[in-house]
């Protein structure tokens, strides 16, 4: 806690640093005054130069993607190239010394271009501060505003974890107080170096830079900055901060993309962003290749309708640690778990209209959210200061309230996605499972569940892959704890209204069985319990958690041909299937989680030491989890549930016993217990007990383990099994761990 408190200290300080900093800059230092026009560009109210010698000059050469070349010269298509005569009637003008430049006027076909030479990177003295007072650029050819070659503080190696201080950065953008600046931009495929087919010249955004960029706004923050893009909105090749001031983007693919793989930190610490991205085939509404930190500001952003993009995407973690966040999008990538501001995940089960009202309440009808979608949306990622853990919020869709029966935990219901791969040899499920309502999930860890009864409301592991439906049945009580933020298969309350409920089921009931790596899904076919048009049902598919992954189509239009909705990539996976919201007669909600190849469980990473144990012990059906989507590594171990995996791998011969007063015959595990007694591995409290319940220690399964090894005669050291360090309470990772070694 003292680590990740003096975190968002550092990062508060940063962003103070950054804020204070500039707006000094811009009080104290000589500022050059440019002004631009179609006719003239001024300097100091002079007429600007033409030598490249000069610190700011006017007929610069714009890069762009030429046309009539052939795959030698770049990546380009037709569509991005430009005639030789649109590219000269741009006027470029370009700054080529450090200082603080306040730009105002307009360009009708133009570009802002700051170049300090090769050398600037390194050099701390190469600070450009860009000072929009009311500029009005568009550039059909190329970038409207771009930096080339500034200092940069940060190495295109360097991970900092998503925290940044771009305060010292070359590239300085300050929004004068009062201004309202418009950016219209271009973009440029890339160019190869002459011979090569390394990168010469690639741009993608309409502000663009290719050294890290500050943005923050004057002493009042009423400045604004609106870009429209034929590609993307703002980009930076390394690291991007806002700080301040007012910024809106349209853009036709990405909005804000930062684009070093695993290392670019997009960072909003302040001000105001809306985003409406994706206006064209593609495009994210925030993209960072690496993180996405959000310590403040708000922020509203919108990405494509129609592909399987987010309001908010980045390869690494998204952090919030502050400020207003309201992100649309078809699907929006996961928040880390480490932000310090509560924020709540809804997927919606069906597509929700453009013009939906979308309210967020606490138990006393206080709002906390209500926003009109621009465009329409399946998912929705929202963060307040206002947003509470452990409080109770209700959801509603244009004034009706809605439902979820999944959340972090996975299915609610009576859904199960736990399934080992198909081909597994586990023995889960045999005996008379037990019946009763869903236990309650507590707040963080989940409870001990005997393995094989997950998610179930039956309970049991059924080895044939049968009743694996989930019931549809949901909750309007959205609670946000430490471990839940996520909320799926959202749909209108059927409590609240006079329509059919509908549950559909898939593969003749048979739900969906998880397979190895380069095996494909089996989906064949999709019923529902009444007769809803093909027209009126959506199959949503989607990565778990929300990363890469998702793809919709109405029933209807998948013609019968399921498997192309499918994915084929390792990964775990959500499949969704309801009623359109716009159906006035039924309503419904059934989901599946299925994996390719990997782990199922959200809280099992591939680089925990003890990964590989649980995934060939799951796969093998011996563990199974404690619900669909967690196998609770850090649990202890119940005696009953020790036995049973035991029996489970040595493939035993189940047996009923009356040895023990405190075990329920022909319960999920009495036969294993039964089969230990028999074999002399157990013999309970001395007074008839065998305490089922009670947390098995390192102690205890090392005297089964040593009897069991007596007994079969094994060439095993039983303390080559049991290291020093695994003493007291026995956790799942642990046991995992132990048993992988007897196979």
């Amino acid at each position: 806690m003292l680590k990740r408190t003096m975190s968002l200290m550092l990062v508060l300080i940063l962003t103070m640093a950054s804020v204070v900093g500039i707006a000094s800059a811009s009080t104290t230092t000589k500022e050059t005054v440019i002004n631009i026009s179609d006719t003239t560009v001024t300097v100091d109210g002079q007429k600007a130069s033409t030598s490249s010698s000069a610190a700011v000059y006017a007929g610069a050469s714009i890069v762009y993607y030429e046309e009539g070349h052939d795959s030698s010269y770049g990546e380009g298509t037709d569509s991005d190239a430009h005639s030789a005569e649109e590219a000269a009637d741009h006027t470029v003008v370009t700054i080529t010394k450090p200082g603080a430049y306040r730009v105002s006027g307009k360009l009708s076909k133009g570009q802002l271009a700051i170049d300090l030479g090769e050398d600037a990177a390194s050099d701390p003295t190469a600070v450009v501060t860009l000072i929009l007072d009311g500029v009005d650029i568009t550039n059909t050819v190329a970038p409207a505003v771009i930096f080339y070659n500034v200092y940069e503080p940060y190495s295109n190696t360097e991970d900092t974890k998503g925290i940044v201080d771009l305060s010292d950065a070359g590239a300085q953008v300050i929004l004068a107080d009062d201004s309202v600046n418009t950016v219209s931009g271009s973009y440029v495929a890339r160019i190869y170096k002459e011979g090569t087919t390394k990168k010469l010249h690639k741009y993608d955004g309409a502000f663009y830079s290719k050294m890290s960029m500050n943005i923050s706004g004057e002493a009042k923050e009423t400045g604004e900055l609106h870009i429209t893009a034929t590609n993307e909105g703002l980009d930076s090749e390394l690291h991007l901060a806002l700080n301040g001031g007012k910024v809106y983007i349209e853009a036709q693919d990405d909005g804000v993309n930062t684009n070093e793989d695993g290392i670019s930190v997009t960072s909003i610490n302040g001000g105001y962003l809306h985003v409406n991205a994706g206006l064209g085939a593609e495009g994210d509404g925030i993209d960072s290749n690496g993180y996405l930190t959000i310590n403040g500001g708000t922020i509203v952003t919108m990405a494509n309708d129609r592909s399987p993009d987010g309001g908010i995407d980045a390869d690494s973690d998204i952090i919030i640690n502050g400020g207003t966040v309201i992100a649309l999008g078809t699907r929006n990538d996961a928040s880390s778990s480490t932000s310090k501001q509560p924020f709540i995940e809804l997927s919606f089960a069906t597509t929700q209209a453009v013009g939906s009202i979308i309210k967020l309440t606490d138990a006393e009808g206080k709002e906390l959210l209500n926003h009109t979608a621009e465009k329409n949306f399946q998912s929705v990622t929202f963060s307040s200061a206002d947003l509470k853990l452990n409080t109770e919020y209700h959801l509603y869709m244009n004034g009706v309230q809605q439902q979820y029966t999944g959340n972090s935990f996975g299915m609610m219901g009576g859904g199960f996605g736990g399934n080992p791969p198909t081909g597994g040899n586990g023995q889960a499920g045999q005996g008379t499972p037990p019946t009763g309502e869903r236990p309650e999930m507590p707040e963080g860890t989940p409870p001990e569940i005997p393995d094989g009864m997950q998610g179930m409301r039956e309970g049991g592991f059924n080895r044939d892959g049968q009743n694996t439906t989930v019931s549809g049945e949901g909750s309007t009580a959205f609670v946000i704890t430490n471990s839940v933020h996520s909320f799926s298969g959202i749909s209108e309350a059927t409590d609240n209204n006079d329509k059919t409920k509908v549950t559909f089921t898939v593969n003749k009931g048979a739900g969906i069985q998880s397979v190895a790596s380069g095996e494909s899904i089996v989906l064949e076919g999709v019923t529902a319990s009444a007769a809803v048009p093909e027209s009126d049902i959506q199959l949503t598919v989607t990565d778990v958690p929300s990363e890469n992954y998702s793809e919709t189509y109405l029933l209807s239009e998948l013609k019968g041909d399921l498997s192309k909705i499918m994915p084929k990539e390792d990964g775990q996976y959500r499949l969704t299937i309801a009623v359109v919201s716009s159906n006035e007669t039924y309503t419904g909600v059934s989901q599946w989680q299925f994996a390719i190849g990997v782990l199922p469980f959200t809280d099992v990473k591939s680089n925990d030491a003890s990964y590989n144990a649980i995934k060939t012990l799951y796969e093998k059906g011996i563990m199974i989890g404690t619900s669909s989507t967690r196998f609770s590594p850090n649990s202890p171990v119940a005696r009953a549930t020790a036995i049973t995996t035991l029996g489970r791998l040595l493939k035993i011969e189940q047996t009923e016993s009356s040895s023990f007063n405190d075990v329920v015959k022909n319960s999920w595990y009495s036969g294993y217990v039964g089969w230990a007694v028999e074999s002399g591995l157990v013999i309970g409290d001395g007074k008839g007990n065998f305490m089922p319940k009670a947390n098995l220690t390192a102690e205890q399964m090392k005297l089964v383990i040593s009897r069991y090894v007596e007994l079969s005669g094994l060439n095993i050291s039983v303390d080559d099994l049991f290291p020093n360090t695994l003493t007291g309470t026995m956790t799942r990772a642990e046991l995992a761990t132990l048993l992988s070694k007897l196979l």
